[in-house]
């Protein structure tokens, strides 16, 4: 690792974990060894890499697994389909998931190939295009437009909030199912707090 790269806090923290750290480890190697000048972060309490202040990896650690995480991975080629979406709704991040070591040393050369992928799609300023935003179900329009504090603290909530509100009512199949919902989580939106807060 070129010394210049290290970031101390990243240095604490892989020290620190109490799983994963070898796998970290590995994976922070590997992207310090590329021959592109990649800034090393310590952002959202993880190690982070950017370039050019544009973040291009973040190394996550799970129960489960450890990923490295593609902040643009759906503009990714992906020719050897190791990458897997981030969650349900996720549109833009993928993953490249770990369980070891060997996991990591086998995937080595993939690694690599697809952070200098992700490097190039940064800098072309690729962008993911925006997915039709979801519809409001009509009974919660409904709610808003009778209940002026609620809509107006419905629309002080970041996007991701309000969008995994809209996902999470709009999930329900019976109408019935989708008022239930909505009156569940009213109390929560009013205090400005997201659907998983």
């Amino acid at each position: 690792m070129t010394k210049t790269k290290v970031n101390p806090k990243v240095e604490d923290y892989v020290r620190e974990i109490p799983i994963w750290q070898e796998v970290t480890e590995k994976l922070r190697t590997i992207l310090l060894d590329i021959d592109v000048e990649i800034t090393e972060e310590f952002k959202w309490h993880k190690p982070c890499y950017s370039v050019n202040q544009k973040n291009i990896v973040l190394i996550q650690g799970f129960k489960a697994y450890c990923a490295l995480l593609f902040f643009k991975g759906s503009l990714l080629t992906d020719p050897e389909r190791v990458l897997v979406d981030v969650g349900e709704n996720s549109r833009v991040g993928k993953q490249l998931r770990f369980t070891s070591v060997k996991d990591v040393e086998r995937l080595q050369k993939v690694i690599k190939a697809y952070v200098l992928e992700a490097i190039q799609v940064e800098k072309a300023g690729l962008k993911v295009e925006k997915a039709n935003e979801i519809e409001m179900p009509e009974e919660f329009a409904i709610r808003l437009e009778e209940n002026a504090s609620l809509k107006a603290a419905f629309e002080a909530l970041t996007p991701g909030r309000r969008k995994a509100y809209l996902y999470y009512f709009a999930g329900a199949k019976q109408s019935k199912t989708r008022e239930a919902r909505i009156e569940k989580f009213i109390p929560q939106i009013l205090n400005g707090k997201g659907l998983r807060d």
